[in-house]
């Protein structure tokens, strides 16, 4: 036998697509899971033609899934971003739109014993040390993906997946302003550098010569903004404690510019290489964070929400994307109890995925 069979159960979750694992039927060894999940996927290749990846860095994503130790946590959820062509995996960031798959995986795999009606689920991010926690609806004692609930990106509607984060302040870095300063100038460029579910250097659109509104296509073929905002990204790492962030995808880059759809802030997020076709739900409490911090890159650019429970409005490529933030502004400077997302999850297959057998000498007895 030249190739080795691994349990997989492929979803959509959010606005992300990829295959779930049982982190028991992986290897343990970190290089050796690398290059399980490269050839998974079939990084290499801008078709990922011999994977089942699709060609993009949303559809590139993993969530290995376990029984948690920890007493305040149900299942652990880590996560692993594929590259589509270069055949590298990062195991630092978390992502927002496959953990919506999560709570639903964590029950297809047997992990979790669901409820009647809907099933509460305690998730810990590994990756971060965030918590979670996963709302899914489960009647009858089974996932159900049918429903009315419709996300910006995605066509039709599902069952809904109630996502309330805690923990999420200073997730990567400790701090919420990783640099110390509510605002830095970098090659001449004022940004924000923030910590909240992903680690974000934020600027504004206008000082890159951008409205903010571009398409993903016209501001992915515009290959001078990146030239000119990879090395801030890169020194903004550096300054956040990250250290050399060049072959990493955290801290990701983000632009503002002020609304035109009625939401609170219009944003374009970036993972960094390309623009994400909606928007990341770790960037957008990220950026709904930096909107609701007096003296941010976001200052001006919208009418501040008032009272909290907040409910800022993500105007992105796609659509619109809702952040319920349960803050406080006082002496201490923003504290942010809580941030919830309604998004939506459907499991697409279910079955095996092949491997070559080369390749799994590291897999544990």
């Amino acid at each position: 036998m030249t190739q080795t069979a691994i349990p997989f159960w492929f979803m959509r979750g959010g606005t992300s697509r990829g295959p779930y694992f049982n982190r028991a039927d992986l290897p343990e060894d970190r290089d050796t899971l690398a290059e399980v999940l490269l050839a998974v996927l079939g990084s290499g290749h801008p078709l990922n033609i011999d994977g089942i990846g699709g060609g993009a860095a949303v559809t590139t994503k993993v969530a290995m899934l376990s029984r948690s130790d920890d007493s305040l946590a149900d299942v652990d959820y880590f996560f692993a971003q594929v590259s589509v062509l270069d055949r590298t995996v990062d195991f630092k960031p978390t992502c927002g739109n496959i953990l919506s798959g999560v709570g639903p995986a964590a029950l297809e795999m047997g992990l979790i014993t669901p409820g009647a009606v809907q099933t509460r689920i305690r998730v810990l991010s590994t990756n971060t040390g965030a918590r979670i926690e996963a709302v899914v609806q489960t009647p009858g004692g089974r996932v159900s993906y049918q429903g009315t609930a419709a996300i910006d990106g995605v066509p039709g509607t599902a069952a809904p997946v109630y996502l309330n984060f805690m923990d999420v302040v200073g997730s990567s870095t400790g701090a919420l302003l990783p640099t110390g300063a509510v605002r830095d100038v970098i090659d001449g460029i004022e940004v924000t550098c923030m910590d909240v579910a992903m680690p974000m250097v934020i600027a504004r659109a206008a000082d890159f010569g951008l409205s903010g509104y571009e398409t993903v296509e016209d501001i992915d073929a515009n290959r001078a903004f990146y030239d000119r905002m990879e090395p801030i990204r890169i020194a903004a790492g550096k300054r956040m404690g990250m250290g050399d962030v060049s072959a990493s995808v955290t801290p990701k880059f983000g632009l503002l510019a002020a609304p035109r759809d009625g939401g609170t802030i219009c944003a374009r997020y970036f993972m960094p290489k390309s623009c994400h076709p909606t928007m990341a739900v770790t960037g957008s409490q990220c950026l709904a964070s930096c909107v609701l911090t007096p003296g941010t890159v976001a200052e001006g650019l919208f009418d501040a929400p008032q009272g909290s429970p907040a409910l800022v409005m993500i105007e992105h490529p796609s659509g619109k994307i809702d952040v319920t933030v349960d803050y406080e502004n006082g002496a201490d400077g923003f504290q942010l109890r809580s941030a919830g997302l309604l998004r939506t999850a459907r499991l697409l297959a279910r079955g095996e995925v092949f491997v070559p057998s080369s390749i799994r000498a590291g897999h544990r007895s």
